[in-house]
């Protein structure tokens, strides 16, 4: 599956879905959550994001975008390049992840960052 997204029109609007690999329920904690949510704030305020609906749960996100003008891949890519970088930093220095050593290992988190497996663009 292709790792990057694809749009043909940057003035339609684009459901996208974000699995975490193995479908490992990473969001089930509320400061892991807290960085998506952070991550979509920032994408909004400097990299013209428009977010029309969202939905986290446990091992995956939902989410329907648009842009103000940007290459919405641009946008995508650099967004789940520091929403990922950013969730690795934070299972590592969690002294409450109970998961900690299972989690790296089981999300290729190589390279620096958790690899999410890219949903369907549409």
């Amino acid at each position: 599956m292709s790792r990057k997204y694809k749009f043909s029109d940057n003035n339609k609007l684009y459901f996208i879905s974000f699995v975490v690999v193995y479908w490992i329920d990473l969001f089930i904690r509320k400061e892991y959550k807290e960085i998506i949510l952070e991550s979509w704030k920032y994408c909004q305020r400097l990299k013209d994001l428009e977010i029309y609906g969202w939905c986290i749960m446990t091992s995956h996100v939902h989410i329907i975008i648009g842009s103000k003008g940007r290459e919405l891949s641009k946008i995508v890519g650099e967004m789940k390049n520091f929403t990922s970088t950013s969730l690795k930093k934070a299972i590592v220095n969690n002294s409450k992840e109970s998961r900690k050593e299972c989690l790296p290992a089981r999300s290729r988190f190589g390279k620096g960052r958790v690899n999410l497996v890219d949903g369907e663009s549409r």
